[in-house]
């Protein structure tokens, strides 16, 4: 899929007008601390989804969703508002996984380092089974005869 240069510019726009938003002219109480992290807009320019982030516990994310879902009406006159286009694309607003999926992948890079160093412990004191070098080596003929 190539990607289309104007769904790219309205999806930087429309990130740009929902953080404003959320920000200065949504007062609901439910809302957290909420970051727009993406926002990706469809090639035909009719949907877009905004994915964001909520700094704090399960519930304060489920509270943030509920008042991110009573806000898009607003938020979407906004966007259509600012942006100037003749279809306002809808919004569909996506809860990011990426902090815990970056959380998840540090604890497993600690768990290597930390295999790592212990592999490298008994490598240090670690012998041959057989000779150091075990290949075989041609002979030497002597020549005393």
């Amino acid at each position: 899929m190539v990607d289309n240069p104007r769904a790219r510019k309205l999806a930087d726009r429309i990130k740009v007008i929902v953080a404003q938003m959320i920000d200065t002219r949504i007062k609901d109480p439910r809302l957290g601390f909420v970051t727009v992290t993406d926002v990706r807009v469809t090639g035909d320019l009719q949907n877009a989804s905004v994915f964001y982030t909520v700094y704090g516990s399960d519930e304060e994310r489920e509270g943030t969703a509920a008042a991110l879902k009573s806000a898009t009406g607003l938020i979407r006159s906004e966007v259509g508002k600012q942006t100037g286009i003749r279809l306002t694309p809808t919004l569909e607003f996506h809860l990011d996984s990426v902090p815990e999926t970056a959380a998840t992948l540090d604890a497993a890079l600690v768990e290597a380092r930390k295999r790592d160093a212990e592999l490298e412990a008994l490598r240090a004191g670690a012998q041959y089974a057989g000779e150091a070098d075990p290949y075989k080596k041609p002979r030497e003929d002597d020549d005393t005869e």
